[in-house]
């Protein structure tokens, strides 16, 4: 087997996770892929809120780290090695994180609600599945969605937190002609909002509590923004509210937002435990309010959408080489000084 390489290299690279700010890179064996599977050579990976649960904390939630983990879900790169020969070796790909799990009766649709998903990067399952935060990674062909040309490695990268955003976008139903509100300018926020402008919506409001956060947000297209530390959102005033913050405060903020009749969608992952909600308000103003996770077959339409809208360029803050990886975890951290975070393991 050959690799894209004159010389076969050796050694795989990985930035491992083993517990509550306890990561490093390490050399690995570099590992042939199966039949059934491509190696990718990385290009860019990035940072996701769960990751840095895992690096800050040793857990996302009750998924607690028990063994070496790496981390990452956002990939991009170029495919190394094919042995049936599928994909042109150079070939510029994004990976799709997921493999399917047991099906559920009823759901034969929605498969990333599936009994054992099993997702990169996450240690909700023991043996953890491994994420892409490596020099290569060797991953189920089926998993593989071909970059579409003139899209960058860098801003292919963004496919799989865009398909999470559109994944909320969609259970919003139709965006046609709507008033909505993005709560959080992070970065999902960030891609909700040029998702959200994509389907059609009128009028894009951004909340966040940093003006830094708020200036990324009018880049990428919210037509006004309202930092919620220091001004009052308006009740009653919008159709539909993208919550991407993931704090209960917000929830309760988004509720008296919508107006009348309207719908929430919370994209944004709340931590465990119960948290206090104002639900008289859901009722009184029947308002829809639904869950949105990971996402489920939104991924190609999001490759789509990364050609034909150059905005979502300005969605990236930084980026770190491999070397500087804690340095990428830090600044991710910082919501004020950062949307979304790239550790670039190969750019060629």
């Amino acid at each position: 087997m050959t690799s894209s390489s004159q010389h076969e290299p050796q050694i795989n690279r990985a930035f491992v996770i083993r517990g509550k700010r306890d990561g490093q890179i390490v050399d690995m064996p570099l590992l042939e892929p199966a039949a059934d599977e491509v190696r990718v050579k990385v290009a860019y990976v990035g940072i996701c809120g769960s990751d840095l649960h895992y690096y800050f904390e040793g857990a996302n939630g009750s998924f607690a780290i028990k063994e070496p983990l790496i981390p990452g879900h956002e990939i991009s790169g170029r495919i190394d090695v094919d042995p049936l020969r599928e994909f042109s070796v150079g070939s510029a790909v994004a990976i799709f994180p997921a493999q399917a799990g047991v099906a559920i009766s009823g759901l034969s649709d929605r498969p990333h609600l599936w009994h054992g998903v099993r997702y990169m990067g996450s240690a909700a399952t023991t043996p953890h599945t491994q994420g892409g935060m490596a020099q290569y990674i060797s991953v189920k062909r089926s998993m593989v969605k071909l970059l579409p040309g003139g899209v960058s490695l860098s801003v292919g990268a963004l496919a799989e937190p865009l398909a999470v955003a559109l994944h909320g976008v969609h259970l919003a139903g139709d965006l046609t002609g709507k008033n909505v509100l993005v709560s959080g300018s992070g970065p999902i926020g960030l891609l909700s909002i040029v998702a959200a402008r994509s389907v059609g919506a009128q009028s894009i409001t951004a909340t966040d509590l940093f003006d830094e956060a708020l200036t990324r947000a009018r880049e990428v297209g919210a037509d006004s923004t309202i930092n919620v530390g220091v001004e009052s959102l308006p009740e009653n005033s919008f159709d539909v509210v993208l919550e991407c913050s993931g704090s209960p405060r917000a929830v309760n903020s988004a509720i008296a937002a919508a107006q009348r009749g309207g719908v929430i969608v919370q994209i944004g992952m709340l931590g465990s435990g119960l948290h206090q909600i104002d639900f008289g308000a859901i009722v009184t103003k029947e308002l829809r309010v639904n869950g949105a996770f990971r996402f489920n077959n939104e991924m190609d339409q999001a490759l789509k959408l990364l050609h034909e809208f150059p905005e979502f360029e300005k969605c990236i803050s930084h980026t770190f080489d491999m070397t500087e990886v804690l340095d990428a975890f830090e600044r991710a951290k910082d919501a004020q000084r950062s949307g979304k975070v790239l550790v670039a393991l190969a750019t060629d």
